[in-house]
């Protein structure tokens, strides 16, 4: 549909000074055997229905080490094509319910939202699995409209705390950490709700007003236990890995064989990203990626627009924001051209 002919209207901000941020639910890992230092890339069938993932025997065998973040042996774990198969994977290495697992850290048994699992797993990184701890129920005061919470998600149906501002509602608690899992708010429970439906719900709680909320902090290891530490320490001896190519696998379809993103499409879904907190009051990288990956190869706005409408169409994106989309990857792209051509 052409844009400005009936397309949707702009869509409220879901939040304002607090964000939600999600882990990408596409997992991408590089170093493959066979493959000159190659990135799978998970998709989104982490989250999204559709076909079933190819059968074991098409997938690359990749085997990473990991341990519980609170200490543990070192385990092996192999053949898995998503987040929600990676969190069975860690619960069979260890004899955990995959359930407990809440997230990643990647050469990090910190609690260090800077190394979450979720963009590239080089295959000599170490794999840190962070499973719930002690539960925590909290009366808080929303004595300001924000609460200064930023919230991520695991792309497997928990969403947590990834940073807290400091000098806010939530920054003066000090029993409420970065990396808690948030339960339940008024008794709604939260268990498989997305980033933005957590931060939507935070933001709309009435100002003036006490409202309790249900946390799990990740379980820590001894000295692990301090208030809200912001340093991180990676393994010893862990270097990242350094694969250039990219085999993506997709819900839908076997995998392929692509390049790491460009400098033109880093910097444009940089710029897009930045969009969608503006218009949304999220932020997806993961989104950002797919809308440029859509409109690279577009001649006109109206054509990136029906684009959207068929792969990204539950997001209802105002008109305005297409446009600003649409300009934003003109822009990137036109000046990486401007660059070569010198």
């Amino acid at each position: 549909m052409p844009l400005g002919l009936g397309r949707r209207k702009k869509a409220s901000p879901l939040v304002e000074n607090e964000e939600a941020e999600p882990i990408r639910a596409g997992l991408n890992v590089a170093g493959m055997d066979g493959l000159d230092g190659g990135v799978i890339g998970l998709g989104e069938s982490a989250t999204s229905e559709g076909l079933p993932p190819p059968h074991s025997s098409m997938r690359p065998r990749l085997i990473f080490h990991t341990q519980l973040a609170h200490g543990s042996p070192t385990g092996r774990i192999e053949g898995f094509s998503n987040v929600r198969e990676l969190y069975a994977k860690i619960g069979e290495a260890f004899g955990i319910p995959p359930s407990e697992v809440m997230f990643c850290t990647l050469n990090t048994h910190k609690v260090d939202m800077d190394k979450l699992l979720g963009g590239q797993i080089g295959l000599e990184d170490f794999i840190f699995a962070h499973i719930k701890g002690q539960r925590k129920e909290i009366e808080v005061f929303k004595g300001e409209d924000a609460l200064g919470l930023t919230i991520t998600d695991n792309g497997a149906g928990y969403a947590f705390i990834k940073r807290i501002r400091e000098g806010s509602v939530i920054h003066q608690i000090q029993v409420i950490n970065v990396g808690d899992m948030i339960e339940s708010i008024n008794g709604h429970r939260l268990i498989g709700c997305r980033h933005y439906e957590v931060a939507k719900m935070l933001k709309e709680l009435p100002k003036g007003k006490e409202f309790t909320i249900k946390l799990v902090e990740p379980l820590k290891a001894f000295d692990m236990i301090s208030q809200r530490s912001g340093g991180s320490r990676s393994a010893s001896g862990v270097q990242l890995g350094t694969g250039r190519g990219t085999l993506r696998l997709r819900s839908k379809g076997p995998a392929t064989v692509e390049e790491l993103p460009s400098a033109f499409e880093e910097k444009a879904i940089e710029k897009v990203d930045d969009l969608l907190e503006s218009y949304m009051g999220i932020r997806d990288s993961e989104l950002a990626a797919t809308m440029v990956e859509l409109g690279k190869d577009k001649k006109n706005p109206d054509e990136f627009a029906e684009a959207l409408d068929e792969t990204l169409g539950d997001f209802a994106f105002p008109d305005e924001f297409v446009f600003d989309v649409w300009g934003a990857i003109g822009d990137a792209k036109l000046f990486f051209q401007k660059l070569q051509a010198r």
